[in-house]
C-alpha cells in the first residue's frame, strides 16, 4: 500500500471509532439521573462500596476507633452553563471508555497486515488483554484512587475556620482524569507483552533497570497526579510499580 493508501485507511479507523463513541453517547446522555447519582456522585457518600470495606475492615481487625468517620460531600456549581456541558463531556468520556475494545479493534485491523504471522498472534492476544487491563485500571481508579484521593483532600483542612466547597467543575476533573490515567497506565503489561514477544525487551533488562523505574514511575505519576498533593503521588504511583513488576512476571513466562 502507498503511503496515502495507509494515510486513507486511518481516516476510516478514526471514523468508524467515532462514530461508534456518538451513538454510545445517546443512551449515555439520556441515562443522567443513574448516571451522575449513582455512578459518579456515589463515592460523595459515606455509604459507598469503598467506605464500607474499610469500616468492615477495622471492626474485623478490632482496630479502636480506627473506623471511617461519616463522609458526605456537597458539590457547587457557579456557572450558569457548567452543569450542560458537564453533562456533555462526561457523556463523551464514559462512551469512550466504552468504546475502547472497538477502538482497539480497529487498530488492529489497522496495523495487522503489516506485521509477520509471529507477531500478529502476539499483538492481537496483546490488544485483547489490554482491553481487559484499560478496564480493570478504570475500576481500580474509580472504586479505590478517586474515592481514597477525594476523602483526603475534601476533608483536609489547614484550619477550622476554612470550610471546604468542592465545585462541581473540580470534582468532574478529577474524577474523569484519575479513571483514565489508571486505565492507560494499566496498558503497561500488555505494551511489555508486545515488546517482550517482539525481542525489544526481555525479564533481565527489565529487572536490570528496577531501581531506576521506580524513580521514573514516581516522577510519572507527580506529572500526572491532578491534585499534586504526596497522598495522591503515592496511591497513582505504587500502582504504576505494582504493574512494571507484573510486566517483569510477564516477560518471564515469554521468555520460558
Amino acid at each position: 500500500m502507498t503511503f496515502w493508501e495507509h494515510l486513507d485507511e486511518l481516516r476510516k479507523v478514526l471514523f468508524r471509532s467515532a462514530i461508534v463513541i456518538f451513538i454510545l453517547v445517546v443512551p449515555i446522555f439520556l441515562s443522567k439521573n443513574f448516571i451522575f447519582e449513582k455512578i459518579i456522585f456515589a463515592p460523595t457518600d459515606s455509604g459507598f462500596i469503598l467506605y464500607r470495606w474499610i469500616e468492615q475492615l477495622t471492626v474485623l481487625l478490632k482496630i479502636p476507633g480506627a473506623a471511617p468517620e461519616t463522609f458526605g460531600l456537597k458539590l457547587i456549581n457557579i456557572d450558569l452553563a457548567a452543569q450542560f456541558f458537564i453533562h456533555v463531556s462526561v457523556s463523551l468520556t464514559l462512551s469512550f471508555i466504552l468504546a475502547v475494545p472497538y477502538i482497539l479493534f480497529q487498530i488492529w485491523k489497522f496495523i495487522g497486515p503489516g506485521l509477520y504471522e509471529k507477531e500478529q498472534l502476539a499483538v492481537k492476544k496483546a490488544f485483547a488483554f489490554g482491553a481487559v487491563l484499560f478496564f480493570t485500571g478504570v475500576a481500580v481508579g474509580y472504586v479505590f484512587v478517586f474515592p481514597l484521593t477525594l476523602r483526603f483532600l475534601g476533608t483536609y483542612q489547614v484550619s477550622t475556620l476554612v470550610a471546604n466547597q468542592i465545585s462541581l467543575q473540580s470534582y468532574i476533573s478529577m474524577f474523569t482524569q484519575l479513571i483514565l490515567i489508571m486505565g492507560v497506565v494499566f496498558e503497561m503489561p500488555a505494551l511489555a507483552l508486545i515488546l517482550s514477544k517482539m525481542g525489544i525487551i526481555n525479564k533481565a533488562l527489565l529487572k536490570k533497570y528496577r531501581k531506576h523505574a521506580f524513580t521514573i514511575l514516581m516522577i510519572a505519576a507527580a506529572i500526572i497526579t491532578p491534585s499534586g498533593d504526596a497522598f495522591t503521588l503515592f496511591i497513582v504511583g505504587m500502582p504504576l510499580y505494582l504493574l512494571y513488576e507484573f510486566s517483569i512476571l510477564i516477560c518471564r513466562d515469554i521468555d520460558q
